[in-house]
């Protein structure tokens, strides 16, 4: 580690987030949450789906800090990289029907990439679910600008066009948004429509969830928290990404009854279950300008935790990292001494 990045650390600590991780562990999920806001932290949603018990929300803060509108734990909320959950998931059932092999290459749906990027011609439609295609991330590239992302897929994918590979294919590991943004054009290719409208009929009708959304465009702004980014005031709420695998709003329970089904086996098939898990993982972390979350599955308490903050920057990613590890810790004693959240 660099010698100022070392000062820095010990002249500048992140306060917020050590005397999150030092106080005592609270009672109550509700509590932890209540002190998260005392921590930085604008608003906060937790989700939690135990087994054999009613799923419960809890939240604290704001859902819209100008206004001084308290947090709403069934409202929506930007999920971010969560997106790519559903997307593996569809690529997954595709690959069982017969549409899709997770050999084939970016090269057999996209030639004209050959040349452009990198070993076009040996990535698979498994390198790309996986992260290991060593494609750069058009994210990391000094022009991407959060508060304003490119919203086509050329405007995107010119990003990363005629750059070095970061490391050759399935040779190492390295998360790449733009493995996602070619899954998802390649997905659209073989359905011959919208991956989001497959995702919708062959994920979302089936498990009846009626607030998760493929875009912020198709729901109204009021019913989505604000989103905030230290040390600013401004709320970038109204900030589209359109980009497969980071372009999804949804609600907290919405987020937790999908992953409790693909936890569970009831989403998929034998065989798509099979390929998945060949595949992909079964949580996701998200991260926006103004939005993180947290979606997993703890099997040991049998229970899925999903996490949503609308505060990013400073010590916020600190401090909601160390929130949710310590909720799951509240769940784990209550479990063991029999008390309720």
């Amino acid at each position: 580690m660099p010698i100022v990045a070392i000062v820095c650390i010990v002249v500048f600590p992140p306060w917020d987030g050590i005397l999150a991780w030092l106080t005592p562990l609270p009672g109550s999920v509700q509590q932890q949450l209540d002190d998260a806001t005392a921590r930085g932290v604008d608003g906060i949603i937790v989700y939690v789906d135990e087994a054999g018990k009613a799923p419960a929300l809890y939240g604290a803060g704001w859902k819209d800090r100008a206004k001084q509108i308290p947090v709403d734990p069934t409202g929506l909320f930007k999920i971010a990289s969560i997106s790519k959950l559903y997307l593996a998931t569809a690529t997954a059932k595709l690959v069982s029907a017969g549409k899709l092999s997770l050999d084939d290459t970016l090269a057999d749906y996209m030639p004209a990439l050959v040349g452009r990027i990198e070993h076009a011609d040996q990535i698979t439609i498994r390198m790309l679910i996986q992260h290991r295609s060593g494609i750069p991330n058009y994210t990391d590239h000094p022009t991407y600008d959060w508060a304003n992302p490119t919203s086509d897929f050329s405007e995107t994918l010119a990003l990363v066009l005629d750059k070095p590979a970061d490391f050759a294919p399935d040779t190492d590991y390295r998360y790449s948004n733009t493995n996602y943004l070619l899954l998802g054009r390649i997905v659209d290719t073989v359905l011959g429509y919208s991956n989001r409208q497959y995702i919708r009929e062959a994920i979302l009708d089936p498990l009846a969830l009626s607030d998760t959304y493929g875009y912020l465009s198709e729901v109204d702004l009021a019913d989505v928290s604000s989103g905030y980014h230290n040390p600013y005031e401004d709320d970038f709420k109204s900030v589209e990404h359109v980009s497969p695998g980071g372009s999804m709003v949804a609600t907290a329970r919405d987020v937790g009854v999908f992953l409790r089904a693909l936890n569970d086996g009831s989403l998929l098939n034998a065989d798509e279950q099979a390929i998945y898990s060949s595949v992909y993982e079964y949580g996701h972390k998200g991260w926006l300008l103004g939005y993180q979350s947290i979606a997993r599955y703890h099997k040991d308490i049998d229970a899925v935790v999903v996490q949503f903050v609308n505060t990013t920057g400073g010590d916020s990613e600190l401090v909601a990292l160390v929130v949710y590890n310590r909720v799951v810790r509240i769940l784990r004693k209550q479990r063991a001494s029999g008390s309720e959240s």
